[in-house]
């Protein structure tokens, strides 16, 4: 997938600086410093589109990309980053939850977790809220790179048993921005998931 022509079209706190197209979009959320910036990033075929941090919470509001004109990228805030203050992260649970909740645009959802490590109580909890209420989902397992290969289908096994009871159907989607593994299985989703046949 070749991308031609993508920018950041507005960051928003609050629903009234949404975008107003009818475009299709796909929202990419996770723990601070799981990696939706660089995931977005490789997906799009750039390099700083989507800022990244080595500091953690970097993102604090939702922003949305064009993608050829056809549909948007939404970041979303990382969430359970231990320094930020208790009404800031509520504040972000709020905007998000609304988001989430109420945008008709909205097709599908890429849950970002580390394959490094056994998803969080943070992890787990908005994975079942997802469940709940019946949102499009998929599970994405970000730096794949930094296992054997070896061990990648023993990490996604972990995530997979582990992030709720009954397990998800399918295992997390092994995705590395350095070699971008995965790439081509998540562009498959979001174009079924948006009923484009081709950018």
């Amino acid at each position: 997938m070749i991308i031609n022509h993508t920018d950041i079209a507005t960051t928003a706190v609050t629903p009234a600086q949404f975008p107003t197209t009818d475009w299709p979009e796909v929202a990419f959320v996770g723990k601070s410093n799981v990696g939706k910036s660089s995931l977005i990033n490789a997906m799009l075929g750039r390099k700083r589109l989507a800022r990244t941090s080595r500091q953690p919470g970097k993102t604090r509001t939702i922003n949305f990309f064009t993608v050829e004109d056809k549909l948007y990228f939404v970041d979303l805030p990382g969430y359970g980053y231990a320094r930020v203050s208790k009404s800031e992260s509520e504040k972000w649970g709020a905007m998000v939850e609304g988001y989430l909740q109420n945008r008709p645009q909205l097709k599908h959802i890429f849950l970002l977790t580390d394959i490094r490590h056994e998803p969080g109580e943070n992890d787990k909890m908005l994975y079942e809220w997802f469940q709940h209420y019946n949102l499009p989902i998929t599970l994405v397992a970000t730096k794949s790179d930094k296992l054997k290969r070896s061990q990648i289908a023993k990490h996604t096994a972990i995530i997979r048993k582990t992030i709720s009871n009954p397990p998800p159907a399918a295992p997390p989607i092994p995705f590395s921005s350095e070699t971008r593994d995965g790439r081509d299985n998540l562009w498959g989703i979001i174009l079924d998931s948006c009923g484009l046949a081709m950018l």
